[in-house]
Order: C-alpha cells, then structure tokens, then sequence
C-alpha cells in the first residue's frame, strides 16, 4: 500500500499508526474507560515496522509508565503523612525524578526514562490525591492496552514486500548517518587526543631542556669555585 504526492506519501506504516487511534478510542468507548490518552500515545509510539521493534519499544513504554506510576504511589503516600505540597514539590519531587532515571538506567531501559518522567510527573501534579493509586494503575493498564493494540495491528496487518523493503533501506540509511557522525566524532576525538600528546611532549621536552640547562649552571658554578680554590 502506497499513496503518494511527490514528496507526500501515505504509507503501511502511517496507515496503520492512525488505526491504532481508532482501534484504542472504539475499545475505550466499548470498555467503558474514561481517557484514551495514555492508550493511544503508547499505540503509536510503539507502532513500528516489524515485530520485533513494536515489542521492544512496547516493554520500554510499559516498564517506563510503571516505574513512573511506582514513584507517584510513593510521593502520594508520603504527601499523605505531609500535606506541605510546595516543600514536597521542592524536596522529594526531584529526589524521586532522580531515582526514576537510575533505577531506569539501572536496568538498561534508558529509552523509558522520559515516559517514566513524564508519567511520574503527570501523576502527582495533576491527580486529586484521593484517586492517586487508582489513576496510577489505570495508567500501566491503558499501556498495556496501547501496545497490546500494537502489536495487534502489526499481528494483522503486514506490509507487502515491497514497502517493507523500502522501510529497512530507509532504516540502514539512518543508520549508516548516524555511523558516519560517531565516526566523525571518534575522529575528532582522536585528534584532541594528538593534540593532548604534542603538547605533553612539547612540555617535557621543555622540562628536560630546563633541567639540562640547570644542571650546566650548576656544574659552571661547581667548576668556578674549584677553580677559585686551585688559585688561592
């Protein structure tokens, strides 16, 4: 499948990120849940071209809501034996956001670490504290959700030869840029490190050459005071 206007092309994959829209408000509305929002966002991020992809990124959407959702149980529950919102805010908030980043980055999951933010945030901001844990679970549930519906329309509808193709050429030529930058960049590092040399070279030649040149004054020195001596 593929429309296009020059430039402007309708594609599997686009086709399929706007149904995921649909399939999640249609199951919401069926479900009898409240807001999509959470659901929809994590059907199209995790929306990719092969399965393999969507699963990935779907574990990382889902263990980053859930570490997100933890963290705002815990700052609703201690805002509950501490009800001075502004030092809360001030205090335990960031050291909360800090602890989201390297308990994520602990279990190699650094590309969650934004939605885990985000949901953390979004939690203990905007949620009434007396339907703080509800709200927080409803969050991991319409995740789930979400990539569920994902992987779902991936499981259903596959692209044909052609477009899948075109989509991993696209993908390898992302990649090889993104080579040539890290190589530019590993390039550029070795040079700063050439130059780091030279210049510890140039100063221990400099050094040497003083202490040389010391060591000549100093022996001058030794050599005219014997001298001076012998003539007395």
């Amino acid at each position: 499948m593929h429309i296009g206007i020059g430039r402007f092309r309708l594609g599997m994959r686009t086709f399929k990120t706007a149904l995921s829209v649909v399939v999640c408000v249609l199951l919401f509305h069926v479900l009898g849940r409240d807001n999509p929002l959470i659901a929809t966002i994590a059907a199209v991020v995790s929306l990719r071209q092969d399965m393999t992809s969507t699963v990935s990124i779907g574990k990382e959407r889902i263990l980053g809501n859930t570490v997100g959702s933890v963290a705002a149980m815990i700052y609703l529950v201690v805002q509950h034996f501490f009800p001075h919102t502004l030092f809360l805010q001030l205090v335990l908030l960031p050291i909360l956001v800090a602890i989201v980043v390297i308990f994520q980055d602990g279990i190699d999951n650094n590309s969650g670490i934004i939605t885990g933010i985000a949901t953390f945030i979004l939690i203990t901001l905007s949620t009434p504290q007396a339907e703080s844990v509800i709200v927080a679970l409803d969050r991991i549930v319409d995740t789930f959700i979400g990539v569920g519906v994902a992987i779902f329309l991936n499981i259903v509808i596959k692209p044909p030869e052609t477009e899948e193709q075109r989509e991993i050429e696209n993908d390898l030529t992302k990649l090889k840029e993104q080579e040539q930058a890290l190589q530019n960049e590993l390039s550029q590092i070795h040079d700063r490190i050439k130059d780091e040399e030279k210049k510890t070279s140039e100063a221990k030649t400099h050094l040497s050459f003083l202490l040389n040149l010391s060591m000549i004054s100093f022996l001058s020195i030794q050599i005219s005071s014997t001298q001076g001596h012998i003539w007395i």
